[in-house]
């Protein structure tokens, strides 16, 4: 693999392709492009005379796919999902035949020290997708309350001893401030009871979705996008959500069965069998949901 190649395993790819079913000459969207997966893939479907639009909030997989995805028809788009709408219309597109959004963090982004989404990360804390949006997690841990970071950490992270980490932080931060996601990462470990530590999962882990959760206002682009792409799907088109975690998945679930523009095809989600949980352990919490437009 050459250097700046992408090391991201897509997850759910066959899955994918069989629930959005893209005929020869369709136009279809991967919302969230990450390491290209999905966009390849549903590219060799579509064929020469179809086309994939690729989006992705973070600029290095959109520089990295002119690239790896050259020769394609695939057009790569520098956005946020939730904007679907804006890109088909500068794109004279009216409407499209399938879109799939997996909420994953890809593997290329735990990869890179300086955007400081891996524990060990010795580069700055920053957790933002889009480096030149918003507001580094680095700021939000040394500027915010102890109370408005514990209820941040508990409502994005559901973790039960927010207000012990919460604490933890704002007593180290009185000394120096915190600068990488190394150090807060250990913050939180030595925060929290010792049989936590045993977990299967690191501890850190819940704190470090919250604060990427609220770096990238995740949810609320989750919410809106439910809200928006129905309305660019052609009818008999197919939404294809992959998600991680409860807060994701519960968001999803409701805007399917609520949406009288949709019919939901999963009744209960699809998740990746062993043999995929084996090969790529960071899809072990996948879920699936699909529905169409009506």
């Amino acid at each position: 693999m050459g250097e700046g190649s992408s090391i991201h395993v897509a997850v759910l790819l066959d899955e994918i392709v069989d629930w959005l079913r893209p005929r020869q000459g369709a136009v279809v969207v991967d919302g969230t492009l990450g390491g290209g997966g999905h966009a390849r893939a549903l590219a060799g479907a579509v064929g020469g005379a179809g086309r994939v639009i690729a989006l992705d909030r973070d600029p290095r997989p959109v520089e990295r796919a002119k690239t790896e995805l050259g020769g394609l028809p695939v057009t790569v788009v520098q956005a946020n999902f939730c904007d679907l709408p804006e890109v088909l219309r500068d794109l004279e597109i009216e409407t499209v035949e399938g879109v799939v959004l997996d909420l994953g963090l890809s593997s290329d982004q735990l990869a890179d020290e300086s955007r400081g989404f891996s524990f060990s990360a010795a580069g700055p804390l920053d957790l933002r997708f889009d480096p030149m949006r918003g507001e580094p997690a680095a700021r939000l841990v040394n500027r915010l309350s102890a109370e408005h970071l514990a209820d941040l950490i508990f409502a994005y992270g559901e973790e039960r001893y927010s207000r012990r980490i919460a604490r933890a932080i704002v007593d180290r931060r009185k000394r120096e401030p915190i600068r990488t996601a190394a150090e807060l990462a250990e913050i939180v470990r030595r925060a929290i009871p010792a049989s936590r530590r045993q977990e299967r999962i690191d501890p850190a882990t819940r704190t470090f979705q919250a604060l990427r959760i609220a770096v990238n206002d995740e949810l609320k682009s989750l919410e809106i996008a439910l809200r928006r792409i129905p309305d660019c799907l052609a009818c008999g088109a197919r939404l294809a959500v992959i998600s991680f975690h409860s807060l994701e998945d519960r968001r999803v679930k409701e805007a399917f069965r609520g949406d009288p523009r949709l019919a939901v095809l999963t009744k209960k989600p699809v998740c990746p069998d062993d043999q995929q949980a084996a090969a790529n352990p960071r899809s072990r919490s996948a879920k699936l949901r699909v529905a169409e437009r009506l």
